[in-house]
C-alpha cells in the first residue's frame, strides 16, 4: 500500500507575509514549498500577502475552511517591528495553540543567533482541523523550524506521536 493510501501525505498550503517579496525573491516560502513537496505532501496553493491583519486572517480563513488543506506553513511577520502582525492575524482564529511549537523553535534559534531569539513570535495552532506554525521571514528561520520540528511532526512515521495521526483521525 503506498504512503498516499495510507493517508500519510498531507494536503499544504504557505503563505509569506512580506511587504517587499515576489514569489522569485521569495526565498522562504521556496523553501517551505520544496521540503513539503520533498516529503510528498501536496502543495494546494501559495500565496504572498502584505503585512496586514486582516489580508493575513483572509488568506488563512480562506484555507482552514477548506477540507483539503490540511497544513498551512507561514512565514514572516512574527517579530516585533510596527508592521509585524502575523500572531494577532492568526492566533484569534485558533481553536487551540500549539505552545510547544514557538517553545522548541526558540530553543533551537537560541543555539543559532543567541538571545536574539526572545524576539521571535513564532507560534503554532490548530484551526478546523488544521494546523498552522507561523515561522520568521528568514529562510534560515525556516530552515529551522523544518528541521527541528515540522519535518518530524508531519511525517506519519515520527513516534511516539506526530500531527498526522491526529489530522488523520478527525475530519472537517
Amino acid at each position: 500500500m503506498s504512503d498516499s493510501a495510507l493517508g500519510t501525505h498531507l494536503g499544504a498550503a504557505v503563505l509569506t507575509i512580506s511587504d517587499t517579496r515576489t514569489i522569485d525573491s521569495d526565498t522562504s516560502g521556496q523553501y517551505l514549498v520544496d521540503q513539503l513537496q520533498h516529503a510528498g505532501h501536496a502543495l494546494l496553493d501559495r500565496k504572498i500577502v502584505i503585512d496586514d491583519i486582516y489580508q493575513i486572517r483572509a488568506t488563512v480563513s480562506s484555507w482552514i475552511a477548506d477540507p483539503k488543506v490540511q497544513v498551512i506553513l507561514t512565514t514572516g511577520g512574527t517579530g516585533f517591528s510596527g508592521r509585524d502582525s502575523t500572531p494577532e492575524a492568526l492566533a484569534p482564529l485558533f481553536d487551540k495553540c500549539i505552545e510547544g511549537f514557538g517553545e522548541v523553535f526558540r530553543a533551537l534559534s537560541l543555539q543559532e543567533i543567541g538571545s536574539s531569539t526572545v524576539q521571535s513570535r513564532a507560534l503554532g495552532g490548530m484551526a478546523n482541523k488544521t494546523v498552522i506554525f507561523c515561522m520568521p521571514g528568514s529562510t534560515g528561520a525556516c530552515r529551522t523550524a523544518w528541521e527541528g520540528i515540522l519535518r518530524d511532526q508531519l511525517d506519519v512515521r515520527h513516534k511516539p506521536c506526530n500531527f498526522v495521526g491526529v489530522l488523520n483521525t478527525t475530519s472537517k
